[in-house]
C-alpha cells in the first residue's frame, strides 16, 4: 500500500533550482563514469607497484564493471520505492569509501575489493541520476538538460584515459590519485544535492524481492565473468565457458520465474510489454557496444599503432568529445523547443553507422586530420542518440515504473559496453597475433614483443623497447586490427538503427514524474494525493 505524507501539493522547481541540482547530479555522474576508465593507462604501473600477477590486471577493471552493471536494476527498483535523494547520496557515499580504500590499497586484494565498492556506488549513480532528473524536469524540457547530461557521461568516458595518463606521468602524484581525484567531486555533489534537491517523501509498505535481486546479480555476473575472461584466461570453446554459460542461463531463467510471480519485482517484466521501452532497450545495448569499443580501443590504437604517450593519446580523443558535446547539446535544445525527437534518433543512428564505417578504414598510416574527422562523425552520432533514448523511454512509462525503465536502459547499455569490450578485446588479441605472425615471419627477434601484445585485457607492448623493424610490424598489426574491430561493430550499429526506426513518435509530456505519480495514485485511490518537499 502506498502512503504519501504531505502538507502541500507537489510544486515545479524553478529553473535556477533545477540548474543547481543538475550541477550536483552531473558532478556525481562524472566521477562514476570516470572511475570506470581512468585506471586504463595506470594499470601497468599499479600491477608493478603492488607486486600483482598479470591475471590481476583484468580483475581491477572487471570487478568495478561487474558491480556497477549488476546492481543497476536493484538501484532502479529501490528508486521506485524509497526516497531518491537519500539513495543518490548513499551511492555517492559508497563511491567515496571505495575510492579512498582504493587509493590507500597496499595489496591487490584490497584494491579489487575497493573497486567492487566503487562499482556498487557507480551503479547507483548511473541508475538514479536520470530518475531524479525526470522527477524534477518534465520530458518536454528534459531534452535541453539531458543533452548536457549525456555530454558529461561521454566526456567522463573519453576523458578517463587522459586524466589517468596525466596523473601517472606526474611524478609527485602517481597512480593513487586516479582514485583520489574523484573524491572531492563526490563530496561536493553530496553537499550540493543536500542544499538544492527537493523531492517528495513517498512511503510504500512493500517487501523487496531480494531473491530476484540475488538471481539477477548472480546471473549477470556469470555472463560478465565469462565474456571478460574467455579468450584470455581460457578458450571460448572450453569447459569453463560451458560451466559459466550454463550457470548464467539457470540463474537468469530462475530470475525470470521469480520476477513474474512476486508483487514487487526488481525488474517488472510488464515494462517490456511497452513497445517503446523494448525498442529503446535494444538500441541502448547496441549503442553500448559501439560506444565503449570506440573509446577503449582507440586509446590503445593511439599508443601502440601511432606511438603516442598516454597523455597525448588522451588529447587525441578530443575530436570525438567535441562532436558528442555539440550534437547532444544542440539536439537536446531543439527537442525541448519543438517537442519532436524521432528525427534526431534516426539521424544519430545513421551518423553512428557512418562513423563506424569510416573508422573501420583505420591503419597505422592514417593521418590525424582524417582520423579527427572520423572521430567527430562518430561522436556526433553517439551524442544525438544515447541520452535521447532514455528521454523517449521515460516519456512513455507510468511514473511508478520510471525507475525500473530508466535503470533497465542504463543496465543494458552498460551490459552491451562490457560484453562488447570483452569480446572485441579477445578478437583484437587474436587479430594482432595473426598479423604479427605474418609480419615477423621473415624478421629476427620476433619474441621481443611477447604475449602482452595481445588485446584488450593484456598489457600494451612497451614500444620504446621494441627494435625498429619489429616496431613497424607491431604498429601495423594494431592499426589493422583496430580498423577490423570497428568493422565488426558496424552490424550492431545497424541493429540500433533498425530498432530506432520502429519506435513510434509520441508527444513529450509537460509534467514531471512527481506530478504524474501524484495524478496516477490519485486516480487509483479516488482521493487527492499531496506531498511535502523535504531536504
Amino acid at each position: 500500500m502506498n502512503s504519501v505524507s504531505a502538507d502541500a501539493p507537489p510544486t515545479r522547481e524553478k529553473p535556477q533550482q533545477i540548474l543547481l541540482a543538475m550541477s550536483g547530479l552531473m558532478a556525481g555522474m562524472f566521477v562514476a563514469v570516470l572511475a570506470g576508465t581512468i585506471v586504463s593507462n595506470a594499470l601497468p604501473r599499479i600491477i608493478v607497484d603492488l607486486g600483482a600477477s598479470q591475471s590481476s590486471y583484468t580483475w581491477v577493471v572487471t570487478s568495478e564493471l561487474l558491480a556497477m552493471t549488476a546492481t543497476v536494476p536493484l538501484w532502479g527498483k529501490l528508486s521506485d520505492l524509497f526516497n531518491q535523494k537519500l539513495l543518490l547520496q548513499l551511492s555517492l557515499g559508497l563511491f567515496v569509501v571505495g575510492s579512498l580504500v582504493a587509493g590507500f590499497s597496499q595489496g591487490i586484494g584490497m584494491l579489487i575489493l575497493s573497486r567492487v565498492i566503487q562499482g556498487i556506488g557507480a551503479g547507483g549513480l548511473t541508475a538514479l541520476a536520470q530518475v531524479v532528473m525526470a522527477a524534477i524536469i518534465p520530458p518536454r524540457d528534459l531534452g535541453r538538460y539531458g543533452g548536457v547530461f549525456g555530454a558529461v557521461f561521454a566526456v567522463g568516458t573519453v576523458a578517463g584515459p587522459l586524466v589517468g595518463g596525466l596523473l601517472v606521468d606526474t611524478e609527485w602524484l602517481g597512480w593513487r590519485w586516479c582514485f583520489f581525484v574523484g573524491v572531492p567531486f563526490a563530496l561536493a555533489a553530496i553537499a550540493i544535492l543536500q542544499r538544492t534537491l527537493k523531492l517528495p517523501t513517498t512511503r510504500r509498505e512493500v517487501r523487496i524481492d531480494w531473491l530476484g535481486a540475488f538471481l539477477i546479480v548472480a546471473g549477470v555476473c556469470a555472463v560478465l565473468v565469462w565474456t571478460s575472461l574467455a579468450g584470455n584466461n581460457f578458450d571460448w570453446a572450453s569447459w569453463q565457458t560451458a560451466a559459466l554459460t550454463t550457470t548464467a542461463a539457470v540463474l537468469l531463467g530462475a530470475a525470470v520465474y521469480v520476477e513474474s510471480r512476486v508483487p514487487e519485482p526488481v525488474v517488472p517484466l510488464t515494462v517490456f510489454r511497452n513497445r517503446t521501452v523494448s525498442l529503446t532497450t535494444l538500441a541502448s545495448f547496441f549503442v553500448g557496444v559501439a560506444m565503449f569499443a570506440g573509446t577503449v580501443f582507440l586509446a590503445q590504437y593511439f599508443q601502440v599503432a601511432l606511438g603516442k604517450s598516454p597523455t597525448v593519446a588522451g588529447l587525441m580523443s578530443l575530436p570525438m568529445i567535441g562532436g558528442l558535446l555539440v550534437s547532444s547539446t544542440v539536439a537536446g535544445q531543439v527537442i525541448s523547443r519543438t517537442g519532436r525527437w524521432k528525427a534526431f534518433l534516426v539521424a544519430g543512428a545513421v551518423i553512428m553507422v557512418a562513423g563506424l564505417g569510416l573508422l573501420s578504414t583505420l591503419d597505422s598510416s592514417t593521418g590525424f586530420g582524417l582520423l579527427s574527422a572520423y572521430m567527430a562523425v562518430f561522436g556526433i552520432g553517439i551524442g544525438m542518440l544515447m541520452q535521447n533514448l532514455v528521454l523517449v523511454a521515460q516519456n512513455d512509462v507510468p511514473a511508478h515504473q520510471l525507475g525500473a525503465a530508466t535503470s533497465t536502459l542504463s543496465f543494458f547499455r552498460s551490459l552491451g559496453g562490457t560484453i562488447g569490450t570483452s569480446v572485441l578485446g579477445a578478437v583484437l588479441a587474436n587479430r594482432v597475433a595473426t598479423e604479427m605472425t605474418k609480419g615477423l615471419a621473415d624478421l629476427p627477434g620476433a619474441g621481443a614483443v611477447g604475449e602482452g601484445s595481445g588485446g584488450g585485457h593484456g598489457a600494451v607492448p612497451d614500444m620504446s623497447a621494441v627494435p625498429g623493424p619489429v616496431k613497424a610490424v607491431v604498429e601495423n598489426a594494431y592499426g589493422t586490427a583496430t580498423g577490423d574491430l570497428f568493422l565488426m561493430s558496424l552490424p550492431f550499429a545497424v541493429l540500433a538503427l533498425i530498432a530506432v526506426l520502429f519506435i513510434r513518435e509520441k508527444p513529450l509530456k509537460t509534467t514531471t514524474s512527481v506530478e504524474r505519480r501524484a495524478e496516477e495514485e490519485g486516480a487509483q485511490e479516488r482521493t487527492p494525493v499531496s506531498v511535502s518537499a523535504t531536504d
